[in-house]
């Protein structure tokens, strides 16, 4: 059995949609979480994390955290529930299959785990 690929996705970003073609023409159709309509709990946001091997600092988008006034230095949990709170602060597009996960920036790096 394979392993599901998971996108969270963002449709109105260029990024996401590159990411979202590429594993296409892999030929992989993978489950699409458009994350700004359904976020992430921070369970999975803490498994995401563990998997990407990155800190939530590590994946905040800055221009979107100081408009949301969240602070990049505040403790991992904090950190965690504000980016659940807005999602609009994650970067994206996050790319999930198993035990791993890469960062769609650039879309390329998603290769590494389909």
């Amino acid at each position: 059995m394979t392993d599901t690929v998971t996108i969270y996705h963002n449709p109105r970003c260029s990024k996401s949609r590159q990411t979202l073609e590429l594993i296409q023409s892999k030929g992989v159709e993978p489950r699409v979480v458009e994350y700004l309509k359904t976020p992430p709990s921070a369970a999975e946001l803490k498994d995401i994390l563990a998997k990407l091997g990155r800190k939530p600092a590590e994946i905040l988008r800055s221009k979107e955290a100081a408009e949301a006034g969240v602070a990049k230095d505040l403790p991992d949990d904090q950190l965690i529930a504000a980016m659940v709170a807005n999602p609009s602060v994650i970067e994206r597009p996050i790319v999930v299959k198993g035990a791993e996960a890469r960062l769609g920036r650039p879309p390329e790096q998603v290769l590494e785990i389909l």
